[in-house]
């Protein structure tokens, strides 16, 4: 339990950015999913449309300090490597 009106304020700010951050990430994650699901189906044309949607989403989610901007930069990086090898093997 918050001690000042200041604590409070800041206990229910945490808890929306909680909330909103909670949410972005599960977004994130869910597009990872597809562009992965994609990369095993290997239709090259589903590979680049998912890939392009997960990097635009990684990107916007670092940009609103959701994610730490290397991170996302890394977790593009390496989708785009897992793409270009699925997209050879295909």
């Amino acid at each position: 339990m918050a001690n000042t009106k200041s604590a409070a304020k800041a206990a229910r700010q945490s808890a929306q950015r909680r909330d909103r951050n909670k949410s972005v990430l599960s977004a994130v994650r869910t597009q990872i999913r597809k562009a992965r699901e994609a990369m095993e189906s290997g239709d090259s044309a589903a590979i680049d449309a998912e890939l392009r949607k997960a990097a635009a989403m990684l990107d916007k989610a670092a940009s609103k300090g959701v994610l730490h901007k290397s991170n996302a930069s890394r977790r593009v990086g390496r989708l785009s490597v897992a793409a270009n090898a699925a997209k050879a093997k295909a």
